[in-house]
């Protein structure tokens, strides 16, 4: 018999609940934004997920405001693009305002690469159409401002987004890093299943927040032998096996949809895995390998552990 999940939330180190399903709103326009959001948030999602850079912010605010459901009850999360890294206070303002909402739940650094904000431009680009980055500023400066926002009450808790392992360490490393992120949001799915970073994020209480957790639109994780054996199992789609995954493994997981009935099947219709086939997933790479869906590819090797 299927044991189906229900929704819980997580703690974070501030004491604040966060939803461990949340709804992802990256690569939507406005209009498929501020519908899936709120039908999202009638199917029951109460944790939403934004950037600066997805160019979505007001159609989000406009979905949770005509939500009627009370903005203390909805987890927002939106992200510090990186031309706003020398000027962060700049970035959160833009956001709160474009959201209309007077604070953020949690505040993320979405890379660790600072980008030229000299051209106005989100993307700036060198004449070879290569990110121009900042390299001497670094992503410990920019943490480090962040932390400031804390005080005044405008974010309740604060995170990082892209991160590798060692990076994460060299932040927390440093003696001016006086808060422990509440949050890392990466990229995670079985064939970037990120073991060892879950391993020393748990050691910390530290949050591990899952995008794509699918892998991408037409994902070829779907058609895998063991997922597609698993779905079967269970009598669920191999989506829903994925995401029952991420929850599993007590990742907060972030799925996306337009499409309404996949808005309510990533939130009503995930399962409890049995161990055994959790681990099974969990060792996928062993026979396919690793695959990274999202990389912007700068010239600062965001990805690079070495």
């Amino acid at each position: 018999m299927t044991n189906y999940y229900k929704p819980v939330n997580f703690i974070l180190k501030n004491n604040r609940a966060i939803p461990q399903i949340g709804f992802g709103t990256w690569q939507a326009s406005d209009e498929d934004t501020y519908n899936s959001v709120l039908l999202a948030i009638e199917s029951g999602y109460r944790h939403i997920d934004t950037a600066y850079i997805y160019k979505n912010e007001e159609a989000v605010g406009r979905a949770i405001k005509d939500s009627l459901i009370p903005r203390e009850e909805i987890f927002l999360t939106t992200k510090l693009w990186n031309t706003f890294h020398t000027n962060p206070r700049a970035g959160l303002e833009k956001s709160l305002r474009n959201l209309g909402v007077d604070y953020i739940d949690l505040y993320l650094m979405h890379h660790p690469v600072a980008l030229n904000p000299d051209y106005g431009v989100d993307r700036p680009r060198n004449a070879d159409g290569t990110y121009e980055v900042l390299k001497e500023w670094t992503f410990v400066k920019t943490y480090h401002l962040c932390q400031e926002f804390l005080a005044n009450g405008k974010i309740k808790a604060l995170g990082v987004c892209n991160f590798t392992l060692k990076n994460l360490k060299i932040l927390l490393n440093d003696p001016a890093t006086k808060y422990i992120p509440d949050v890392v949001q990466n990229e995670i799915h079985p064939l970037l299943p990120q073991h060892e970073l879950l391993k020393f994020c748990s050691s910390l209480d530290i949050v591990v927040e899952a995008f794509s957790p699918l892998g991408s639109t037409n994902s070829p994780l779907f058609h895998l032998k063991e997922i597609v054996e698993m779905a079967e199992k269970y009598k669920v789609t191999s989506a829903q096996i994925l995401l029952s995954w991420g929850v599993w493994r007590r990742t907060v997981i972030l799925p996306k949809s337009v499409t309404g009935s996949r808005i309510k099947m990533n939130f009503e219709g995930l399962v409890v895995l049995e161990d055994e086939d959790g681990n099974k997933l969990d060792l996928l790479t062993e026979k396919y390998g690793t695959k990274r869906f999202v990389d912007p590819q700068y010239t600062a090797n965001v990805y690079k552990e070495d």
